[in-house]
């Protein structure tokens, strides 16, 4: 089968490392003067992982997407909009795509499956990829599992034949709502995660699992999606690769906030909390976490006061809504 993978980064370059070792035609598109694309033309290889000689690379948009009818895109959630413009502009008649990145649109708080449907007025196949894993893991032979999503159930399981294998199980998805919510938060938590060990209140890091999976199970009920999806794979399952890796960029992210420190790789967290804090507010729903790392991160409260605050608030019952 031939697949194509819009995106080179970390996850776009694990994409195409792992669909070729699926057995599937791989050809990765890159945008041309870009570092990314251009380190793995040279030498094959970026920081995560070396590409199989069988997979190929592009900075021809054009080819990448006249090359395979199923593409996988793996870039920038806020460059995503820019993109689905672009592809619109191609015949994609018979075409499906799967996304693999987890945030939400910072300026409109949209669900990336929607923004894809608002610029693609063709009609293409939409999935999503959720769940925990780190490329460094993957490639070291350890397996995980992920969760594929749609409004398509003969996608969905269309992509669990085609990808899943003994290095990743693939769950059928039925909440897309859920699922898209859920990916996106867990970034937020992950922050709120690296911000707690900066300061070295890395025990308080249990109650926030609890209660941010608790927060986001609110919002995605309160967007017509099922609650459980927060305690699945998307959300709650994905918490011990984004919450305590050192290989989680949202968590390093957060910590290097703290301290002070640069910190130059993408942290999908950093816009999406914004979108999340917008949502909140649109369905009347308290977000707690996600309104305190937003007032941290964009309104310059003190971090530490902050968080203090956020497990210091008024006695409640555990499961009140």
């Amino acid at each position: 089968m031939k697949i194509s993978v819009l995106g080179c980064g970390r996850w776009g370059s694990f994409q195409a490392w792992y669909a070729a070792r699926c057995g599937h035609d791989v050809m990765v598109w890159g945008r041309a003067g870009v570092a990314d694309i251009e380190e793995l033309m040279r030498t094959r290889t970026n920081a995560y992982l070396t590409l199989p000689d069988s997979v190929r690379l592009t900075t021809d948009l054009d080819e990448a997407v006249e090359h395979s009818d199923f593409i996988i895109i793996s870039i920038s959630s806020q460059a995503l909009r820019e993109l689905a413009a672009r592809l619109d502009e191609y015949d994609l008649s018979g075409k499906s795509f799967l996304l693999c990145m987890k945030g939400l649109e910072q300026d409109t708080g949209k669900r990336l499956s929607v923004v894809m449907r608002e610029c693609i007025e063709q009609p293409v196949g939409i999935a999503v990829l959720a769940g925990p894993g780190h490329v460094q893991s993957y490639t070291a032979g350890i397996p995980g599992a992920q969760v594929v999503d749609s409004e398509d159930p003969d996608l969905i399981r269309y992509i669990v034949d085609v990808l899943g294998s003994d290095l990743i199980r693939l769950y059928i998805g039925t909440d897309l709502i859920g699922t898209e919510i859920g990916a996106a938060a867990k970034n937020v938590i992950g922050l709120a995660a690296g911000m707690l060990d900066g300061f070295g209140y890395e025990s308080l890091k249990g109650p926030l699992m609890a209660r941010g999976a608790r927060e986001v199970a609110r919002l995605i009920s309160a967007m017509g999606g099922n609650e459980l999806s927060a305690y699945g794979l998307c959300h709650l399952g994905d918490y011990e690769a984004t919450l305590f890796s050192s290989h989680s960029h949202n968590r390093q992210f957060g910590e290097s906030y703290i301290k002070g420190e640069p910190y130059g790789s993408l942290a999908e967290g950093v816009p999406t909390v914004r979108a999340l804090v917008e949502l909140g507010a649109r369905y009347g729903v308290e977000l707690p976490i996600c309104n305190t790392i937003y007032a941290i991160l964009y309104e310059e409260a003190d971090a530490d006061a902050a968080l203090r605050t956020l497990f210091t608030r008024s006695v409640k019952g555990e499961f009140d809504s």
